[in-house]
């Protein structure tokens, strides 16, 4: 069963929905879900059946505003994970659905509040309160290449793996446009992304858990957004560190493997424990501009390196950090099997160090556009293009591919070229010299040695995610047939 996003499903039989009182709303008690055909303004919509709707919209445009919808009853499984089983509020076979003014609670285990599920499903949801407190419970849900576009919304979850912003196989799309997601659960970020997705103007907190989990070929990207984060508590044993952000590939088939990307414009991110960024077994790019970030804990950065995900040997972090007009305090860690290819860019500033404790991964690091290094401790790395007066020693060594670096001299280097070592669970990536960081060839992937570009295959025959929606198997088996590898967050 999959550990990132738990509760998808079929549909449930259509009950017929409760006529508003003259002086009160109705209140619709059916074991199954409210027709999506009707439009209902001051309804309130509940479902205690385990694995039913409280709403569903199947292929059909419908809306709901000034409603309460509350949410009981249990899930388990793939069902949950993938289809949307249980969700309170349920599109699937193209449907749009429009929710606004809304107040929905769900109390149960896989009890996710709003489900998009599928290629051509919309959810449009607005003005929106929603509070989840069992497990696996998330507060908006996108699988199987779905769309959500949500604006103003107040999530709050509870449960352990139930992040406020939340997708699973299949992925999709999900705009955020302001409002505030707070997550208290183990396991629970803020979001966790095998989708596509943009938060704008929002608050972002995660009081046990990481504040952002990208798995996988999947984007998160954060517009004026603060984001504040306390990971405190480990949700697997495969990592010893707590992080802000964290970038991994779980090789669950939950996610397609090849480049992900993380981008912060603007805005902030707090961290109350251990490190800002790490990553694990996957390449990525990582872009910052003008982000006030702050680590109150005692960790590093960046961290780039193995853990317990991937294939022990090839299973480190691959990436790209570019830095626009944008000030980095701490030092970054890049082990044996990992690369780091820094760009500081716009008068971006960065005062730490690199592989303080000696030579490790291949690390290559460009100044340009007046932007400066202070180092806070000895470092090595592996290339560097700079100006003379780029780098300020302050007092310590740098080591420049095992020679020592004079203070006040200009460089000119190459960056490291990002290979995966087959088996890893990762596709190739390569950075460019210049520092453009569009990826070449489309999405920066490289074939792999037999030229078969298509991801890994499921249990059904289906790519983990992209393309069309995965397919519903039959009975209660899971469409890897294995149990995943255990994840940091969901």
């Amino acid at each position: 069963m999959s550990a990132a996003a738990l509760i998808l499903a079929g549909c449930g039989e259509t009950a017929e929905g409760a006529q508003a009182a003259s002086e009160a709303a109705a209140v619709e008690t059916a074991t199954d879900a409210t027709s999506a055909e009707e439009t209902q303004a001051g309804t309130s919509y509940e479902n205690s059946e385990d694995g039913g709707h409280a709403i569903l919209a199947d292929g059909e445009t419908a809306s709901y505003s000034n409603a309460v919808v509350n949410k009981t009853g249990d899930a388990e499984g793939d069902e949950a994970d993938f289809y949307g089983e249980n969700a309170a509020v349920f599109a699937t076979n193209g449907a749009e659905l429009t929710l606004s003014d809304m107040e929905i609670t769900t109390d149960g285990t896989h009890a996710n509040a709003v489900f998009s599920y599928g290629e051509g499903t919309t959810v449009n949801i607005s003005d929106t309160t929603i509070n989840t407190s069992g497990n696996c419970s998330g507060g908006i849900m996108t699988t199987g290449g779905g769309t959500m576009n949500a604006s103003n919304l107040t999530i709050h979850t509870t449960g352990n793996s139930s992040a406020a912003i939340r997708s699973d196989r299949g992925g999709g799309t999900v705009t955020v446009n302001g409002g505030a997601y707070t997550t208290d659960g183990k396991g629970s970020p803020a979001i966790y992304s095998t989708a596509d997705i943009t938060v704008n103007d929002a608050t972002l907190t995660s009081t046990t858990s990481q504040g952002v989990v990208v798995e996988g070929k999947n984007s998160v990207t954060l517009n004026n957004c603060t984001l504040n984060a306390d990971n405190n508590t480990h949700n697997s044993d495969k990592s010893d560190h707590f992080q802000a952000v964290m970038i991994y590939q779980s090789m669950s088939g939950d996610a397609d493997t090849g480049l992900s990307e993380f981008t912060a414009n603007g805005g902030s991110i707090t961290n109350a424990n251990g490190d800002i960024f790490f990553v694990n077994n996957t390449a990525t790019n990582i872009t910052l501009s003008g982000v006030e970030i702050v680590n109150n804990g005692d960790g590093v950065f960046l961290r780039a390196e193995a853990a317990g995900w991937g294939s022990e040997g090839s299973n480190g972090g691959k990436v790209n950090l570019t830095a626009s007009a944008q000030q980095i305090d701490g030092d970054m860690i890049v082990d044996d099997i990992s690369v780091l290819n820094l760009f500081l860019q716009d008068g971006s500033t960065f005062t730490g160090a690199i592989n303080p404790d000696g030579a490790a991964g291949e690390v290559y690091v460009e100044l340009t556009g007046g932007s400066k290094w202070v180092l806070t401790a000895d470092s090595a790395i592996t290339s560097l293009t700079c100006d003379a007066d780029a780098i300020d020693l302050n007092g310590y060594t740098l080591t420049v591919g095992g020679k020592t670096y004079a203070e006040g001299t200009a460089s000119e280097g190459e960056a490291i070229e990002i290979k995966i070592e087959e088996g890893s669970g990762m596709d190739g990536m390569q950075a460019p010299p210049d520092g453009n960081m569009q990826p070449p060839q489309g999405d920066g992937m490289q074939a792999p040695p037999d030229g078969d570009m298509q991801p890994p295959q499921d249990g059904n025959g289906q790519g983990p995610s992209g393309g069309q929606p995965p397919e519903k198997p039959d009975g209660e088996a899971a469409p890897g047939g294995e149990t995943p590898p255990a994840k940091p967050g969901e």
